[in-house]
């Protein structure tokens, strides 16, 4: 199955306490600054922490109006923070979709069409000092590799919706993460941008 027409499904999946309403908002604000349209959506067990988790955008593509269904249904990105993600996420993933997963985190993938990466999200955060700065590590290779919006319009949004306390971390964690893609990307071949 893949996304309707006009559409790109963006799923960020881990397990809860990571951060990952976070950075779907901030992405969709990021996306929504930038004139996309976007319906965000969420899903968590009734563990605050430990239990399954994820954000779901849908993005509707230039002028394509209004997403016309809310729920993702094809997913053309998927980021894996944890390996209790993959089992839900997998079957939902479209054929040539981009798959980020922690290093770390998601040690083994299933066998997929498309772009999988394993980068090292939370080594990258603990070195920052934190590592619940993960999820803002991935979400800048994510935004860098996937080619979703600009990034000065992402850090614009970083740095104003992020608490006080944080700014600075998840700028860097937000910097090293487009790093990391950048490093791969200059040993990978070049993919073309979802959108």
């Amino acid at each position: 199955m893949s996304a309707p027409a006009g559409r790109t499904e963006i799923r960020l999946a881990g397990t809860g306490g990571q951060g990952l309403i976070l950075a779907a908002t901030l992405l969709a604000q990021a996306l929504a600054a930038a004139g996309r349209r976007v319906a965000q959506s969420q899903t968590y067990e009734p563990t605050s922490r430990g239990g399954y988790c994820n954000a779901d955008l849908v993005v509707a593509a230039g002028d394509a109006g209004a997403v016309d269904y809310p729920l993702a249904t094809a997913l053309d990105a998927l980021v894996l923070l944890d390996r209790l993600a993959v089992g839900p996420s997998w079957p939902l993933l479209a054929p040539q979709a981009l798959v980020l997963a922690d290093a770390r985190l998601c040690p083994e993938l299933p066998p997929h069409a498309g772009r999988a990466l394993r980068l090292p999200f939370s080594r990258t955060a603990i070195e920052l000092g934190s590592e619940r700065a993960t999820n803002i590590v991935a979400l800048g290779a994510l935004v860098s590799l996937a080619g979703l919006c600009e990034l000065d319009t992402l850090r614009h949004t970083v740095r104003t919706e992020t608490p006080r306390a944080y700014v600075d971390l998840n700028l860097d964690a937000l910097a090293a993460g487009v790093a990391l893609a950048r490093q791969h990307a200059a040993t990978a071949p070049a993919a073309a941008p979802i959108s």
